[in-house]
């Protein structure tokens, strides 16, 4: 054994103190000429950082969190001379093979990059297989980036990696040999091929008394915890998806490292319900990481009152069922305003205040009338759609407490004072806190409006199991085109969110105009 050899981080470029996010070696291991030792990343990237030159693992100087720049040493090596390097990996092969067939000679394979389009040079950023392994036909053996995309280029046969002709930092293109197999004894039976045995070592948890599988490809193995071994290429992946790689179980990579299929078969798990960290967190989806903001300034913590805690819980649940559409219109309420104003003195009499929204709801139920499938649920196994001969309409009322839903029943047949009269009575038992859940229970349909704040648009949140969401927000007077000139009109805008596995785009627009013709002429209601 020779002397030490120091490894340092080399020219990355205007970076500065950049993180260490992963130490891929430890003290002990055989690396090779430009194998990764760690990644790093800054704001803009991720890097991973090659060793200089081969050897064994003395020391590893830097930890997870430590910020380094070029010429921080990083590692410490102890060379090894050739003859020691061939027999390491010698052993290393006879260790991973358990037997070839003696007799008949073995076919070798070429594995060529094949056409990858009008890309030519593309980069090498990862080699997925190391000598020795053995690959099935279609598994990924390297990984290519260009300025526009990365590609992984597969294996077109089975058999066992004898050559590795490319390495991490190269330039290929269409033809290049990149890998050699060693196939089938000539002449064997496909079924008498050699057999690796790789055998995936169960976690402590999951033992069992039978008998590990042999199996014909690398193993997928449990991660283990601490670092998470993948390729810059794999983390940007994994952060497009929203997927926090410490969730993702199954790494199936050489040395355990996670490839961008293991990040696919994660996302499948999740949104089929079977992933055990959708599971155990309670969700389908990664959660969100803890953040000590305490670190960054004062703050102060406040419980989040009861209400508001169900309320999350529903629209949790609501948006993470329900695939949602938004669809936007704007509504002449010009005359409607008129009429309006003209109840003024009924509607002191009986001691009410009539505003927009009891118009609203009276001009909503006439839509629903003429468009059944709003007025409807789907069944809970998505088979049947439920209509409803009610017409029970949720407003959605802001409290100190937070948002509550009290539900006003039978609008259809409650006329515009009575319904001017219901929502007094009940805006002030929601304030008040006091609204039963009864009150609370059996809408068709729910309006959110934000007319007495402001704003031009939102998106409201289906409160499934209804269909249908209606929002409105501050009408204004908007100059439009009568047909020979501009005039001040008074428009509305509404905003309505659907269900899109009950109701299509051509509903949703349809029903809109509807509703925004009830409203220019209320008259019609009466139809």
């Amino acid at each position: 054994m020779r002397g030490l050899i120091d490894v340092a981080v080399p020219d990355i470029g205007d970076f500065d103190a950049v993180e260490v996010i992963e130490v891929l070696v430890a003290v002990g291991d055989t690396v090779d000429v430009e194998q990764a030792l760690l990644t790093l990343e800054s704001d803009k990237a991720s890097m991973e950082i090659p060793s200089s030159a081969a050897g064994v693992v003395k020391e590893v100087l830097v930890n997870v969190g430590d910020a380094v720049s070029e010429g921080s040493v990083v590692v410490r090596l102890a060379s090894v001379d050739s003859t020691a390097a061939a027999s390491k990996a010698e052993s290393k092969k006879e260790d991973k093979t358990l037997a070839i067939a003696d007799s008949g000679s073995v076919e070798s394979i070429n594995i060529n990059v094949p056409d990858i389009g009008d890309f030519d040079a593309v980069e090498v950023i990862e080699v997925s297989v190391a000598v020795g392994d053995v690959v099935e036909e279609e598994q990924s053996l390297i990984t290519l980036e260009s300025d526009k995309a990365s590609m992984e280029i597969p294996s077109t046969a089975a058999g066992t990696v004898t050559e590795i002709k490319v390495l991490v930092g190269d330039n290929v293109a269409e033809g290049d040999l990149i890998v050699v197999l060693s196939g089938q004894p000539a002449g064997a039976a496909k079924t008498e091929a050699p057999v690796v045995a790789e055998v995936a070592k169960p976690a402590p948890a999951a033992a069992t008394s039978a008998p590990a599988p042999i199996v014909s490809a690398p193993p997928v193995t449990t991660k283990p915890q601490g670092h998470i071994h993948a390729s810059p290429t794999v983390r940007k992946f994994a952060r497009e998806l929203g997927v926090d790689l410490a969730t993702v179980k199954k790494a199936s990579g050489p040395k355990r490292r996670l490839l961008k299929e293991d990040i696919k078969q994660h996302v499948k798990q999740i949104l089929s319900g079977t992933s055990s960290a959708a599971v155990s967190s309670g969700s389908g989806i990664p959660p969100i990481p803890a953040i000590d903001f305490s670190k960054f300034g004062e703050i102060e913590e406040k419980p989040l009152s009861k209400i508001k805690r169900l309320t999350g819980t529903n629209l949790t649940r609501a948006w993470l069922n329900v695939p949602m559409v938004t669809h936007h219109e704007l509504a002449d309420i010009t005359e409607m305003e008129a009429f309006r104003k003209s109840l003024k003195p009924d509607a002191e009499r009986r001691g009410v205040k009539v505003t927009f929204l009891a118009f609203i709801m009276k001009a909503l139920v006439a839509a629903l009338k003429e468009f059944p499938q709003f007025n409807a649920s789907l069944s809970p196994d998505g088979q049947r759609l439920i209509y409803k001969k009610y017409y029970n309409l949720g407003i959605a009322v802001a409290t100190p407490n937070g948002l509550v839903v009290p539900v006003f029943k039978d609008v259809d047949k409650t006329n515009i004072f009575d319904l001017a009269e219901q929502m007094g009575v009940i805006s002030k038992k929601a304030r008040d806190g006091k609204l039963s859940p009864k009150e609370m229970q059996g809408a068709c349909m729910t309006i959110s409006s934000l007319g007495g704040i402001g704003g031009t648009a939102f998106t409201p949140i289906v409160n499934a199991p209804e269909v249908a969401i209606l929002g409105a927000t501050r009408a204004d007077i908007q100059p439009v085109w009568n047909g020979k000139e501009f005039e001040p009109r008074l428009m509305l805008p509404l905003d309505m969110t659907y269900d899109h596995r009950v109701i299509d785009g051509s509903d949703a627009a349809a029903f809109m105009v509807a509703l925004s013709g009830y409203l220019n002429d209320i008259r019609r209601v009466l139809l």
